[in-house]
């Protein structure tokens, strides 16, 4: 309750990526002290093997995880740990380091318990990002991969590649984002032969290896039912190990905030996309008979909602949104609602 009545509505007062900066620079600071980690990890995690999920082959200590985008160049990757995460996944990464759009690109649509983002793929670069990940020590991580800005759409095949090589030592597996509404273009990568060909293209890369990595596949919520279709056809078609549902929308039905705040270009995450989100995954759940494992993303801002995305048929969820709303606690008590859950299952 300390975040919500004390912490938040100061944070709330300035920027949003000003305070996310702020956030993760006195974060940064603080994990410079091992004790630190401890601390956090006594308060905040919970340890037992009910919570324990194994999926493509991965030991998940738990099934709650942090989305990519928060912590995009993996600076705190111990310190998200310790909040009682079960795993992070970083990124989205692209090879060449990129700004990202210009600022203000990021704004908080409190009525709705919302954010938009419009930040466009603002990384490091693989190089530094890779580095980085040497010392994750055994938190599972994985890593969104996506295309640079300057890459023409014709050409993006050969992004994903340069960090699917760079980043394959050091992930668990790895998310192909070809969701984001940020991204000039990148949407027409979902469409079924371009999608088929990237693909194929990092499986053939991935099939090369002595132990491939899993591979799933971020789709955006936006998408139609034939397309939902011709999705899960792809997947099976390629061999993915999964698929993580759902991006941001760009759609902005039945939204409280005033309409400067509404109009704001970019992707809309939080509350008002949880029911298209559960949606989704139903849909894959039903229509793959169950045999595409699902991440679950989007609108988790409760326990509840957490169990919703496991109820419609997703094995793990991420948090993003719902983390800058309701802080770390929200992370531990989801994890106690899944153990209850899975305890009178």
């Amino acid at each position: 309750m300390i975040y919500k009545s004390f912490i938040r509505p100061i944070f709330f007062r300035f920027d949003a990526e000003k305070v996310h900066d702020f956030t993760f620079l006195i974060l940064g600071i603080l994990g410079k002290f091992p004790f630190i980690f401890w601390f956090l990890s006594f308060y905040y995690s919970i340890s037992n093997s009910k919570l324990n999920t194994k999926l493509f082959g991965i030991n998940f200590p738990n099934p709650v995880g942090l989305a990519a985008g928060l912590d995009k160049n993996a600076k705190l990757i111990r310190q998200f740990s310790s909040l009682g995460f079960g795993f992070i996944e970083i990124g989205t990464v692209t090879p060449k380091p990129q700004v990202g759009n210009p600022k203000k690109r990021l704004f908080r649509l409190i009525n709705d318990n919302a954010i938009i983002n419009r930040m466009g793929f603002n990384n490091d670069g693989i190089e530094k990002i890779a580095s980085r990940l040497r010392n994750k020590g055994n938190v599972i991580v994985g890593g969104n991969i996506g295309k640079n800005k300057i890459t023409p759409i014709e050409n993006a095949i050969s992004d994903y590649l340069i960090s699917f090589d760079y980043l394959f030592e050091f992930v668990d597996y790895f998310a192909v984002n070809v969701s984001s509404p940020n991204t000039e273009n990148l949407r027409e990568l979902q469409h079924q032969d371009k999608l088929k060909v990237l693909l194929n293209s990092i499986q053939n890369n991935n099939k090369s290896r002595e132990k491939p990595k899993p591979i799933l596949l971020k789709i955006a919520p936006d998408l139609s039912k034939t397309q939902l279709l011709n999705i899960i056809k792809i997947v099976k078609e390629t061999n993915l190990d999964g698929i993580i549902a759902t991006n941001t929308t760009i759609e902005r039905t039945a939204l409280k905030s005033n309409s400067i705040l509404i109009n704001q270009k970019g992707g809309l995450s939080g509350a008002p996309l949880k029911d298209r989100s559960n949606e989704v995954i139903r849909f894959i759940y039903k229509n793959s008979n169950g045999s595409i494992p699902i991440i679950g993303v989007g609108g988790i801002m409760s326990p509840n909602d957490a169990l919703e995305k496991i109820k419609a048929g997703a094995s793990l969820v991420q948090l993003y949104t719902g983390f800058i709303y309701s802080g770390p606690t929200l992370v531990k008590q989801i994890n106690k609602s899944i153990l209850n859950y899975r305890l009178k299952s």
